[in-house]
């Protein structure tokens, strides 16, 4: 975001893209590996119910850098199916000790 501030000032647009898990051949050895389990949760508990694909994650990059994104900048662009939110609000959430 700080960043953005100073390059705002040359004309540029600063923004990140914050993908989660996203079916590339790594991800796929992932889930048939030890922690298979783990990632099968967390997609059966995340509200898209499943993982992300590299078009989907291109598609958030062609708006960045398009003319419709023009008005974007400084932001960070969290884009994992609901993970983040289901582990902070809902059925992914750490049990309370």
């Amino acid at each position: 975001m700080a960043e953005a501030v100073i390059w705002g000032e040359k004309g540029a647009r600063i923004n990140a893209i914050a993908p989660g898990i996203i079916v590339t051949p790594l991800a796929v050895d992932e889930f048939n590996g030890p922690r298979g389990d783990f990632y099968k949760n967390m997609f059966a508990k995340s509200p898209s119910g499943r993982p992300g694909t590299a078009d989907e994650i291109a598609n958030i990059a062609e708006l960045l850098l398009s003319d419709k994104g023009e008005f974007i900048t400084g932001s960070t662009f969290l884009a994992d199916g609901g993970a983040t939110t289901s582990y902070f609000y809902g059925p992914l959430q750490p049990e309370q000790e």
